[in-house]
């Protein structure tokens, strides 16, 4: 009789975690900024159809970096989620936070318990109808649930993408001068040029009625850059 392979639960955990850094590290980064009225997502994506940004509910936006396949199914269910809790209940009771707890809850198991764990990271932003009732999470591979504060980034170069926000971006008003500092920031980081095509960027705009998200197209992405 064989006996059965044995490995520490700690080591167990450590070669989850460092298999789930590097699936991720692979990936585009992501930054989410706040701006007077709403919040930008932004990164660069070659593909035209295969979004990492998304629409959950009127007042809440998507981002994931890693496996896209892995991701999309989170935004699925999250899109799941909202409605049902939307119809059941009422559309105020959709919120950002409970929406960032489900999906660390679902992370947190599968990181757990499966053979797999998933090779990504999501962000979930709502807005209200001022900017101190923004809301901004950051879900890790692990399900680890993080407040984000006025900027965040995540992917490969998710701590350089910090600290340059982190030099740029107070007192930020307007859309375009946020996309411009955005924009920057990834390209002096990543250090390369991004295609006018090469951007995805999405808004949640408190000011835009009841469905608050929306993509920018690039000649919108193009001006803002060029701004200031």
């Amino acid at each position: 009789m064989t006996m059965p392979f044995y490995v520490p639960p700690e080591q167990l955990i450590k070669d989850r975690a460092e298999f789930a850094r590097k699936g991720i590290a692979r990936g585009r980064s992501i930054v989410i900024v706040e701006y007077a009225d709403g919040v930008l997502l932004m990164g660069e994506n070659p593909s035209g159809s295969l979004h990492k940004l998304g629409e959950i509910y009127d007042r809440v936006a998507f981002a994931g970096v890693g496996r896209f396949s892995e991701f999309e199914a989170l935004r699925v269910a999250g899109i799941r989620y909202a409605d049902l809790k939307g119809y059941s209940y009422g559309r105020a009771d959709v919120s950002g936070k409970g929406l960032a707890n489900a999906y660390s809850q679902t992370l947190g198991q599968i990181f757990t318990h499966e053979v797999k764990p998933y090779e990504v990271e999501v962000m979930v932003a709502e807005i209200g109808l001022d900017r101190a009732a923004t809301q901004m999470y950051r879900v890790q591979y692990d399900g680890t649930l993080r407040d984000v504060e006025r900027f965040g980034a995540m992917g490969g170069s998710e701590e350089q993408l910090t600290e340059r926000l982190g030099e740029a971006v107070d007192g930020l008003t307007d859309l375009p001068e946020t996309v411009r500092i955005a924009a920057a920031a990834i390209e002096d980081v990543e250090g390369n040029g991004i295609e006018p095509s090469g951007w995805e960027a999405a808004v949640l705009d408190r000011t835009a009625g009841r469905r608050t998200f929306r993509r920018l197209d690039p000649a919108e992405i193009e001006a803002a850059r060029h701004s200031g």
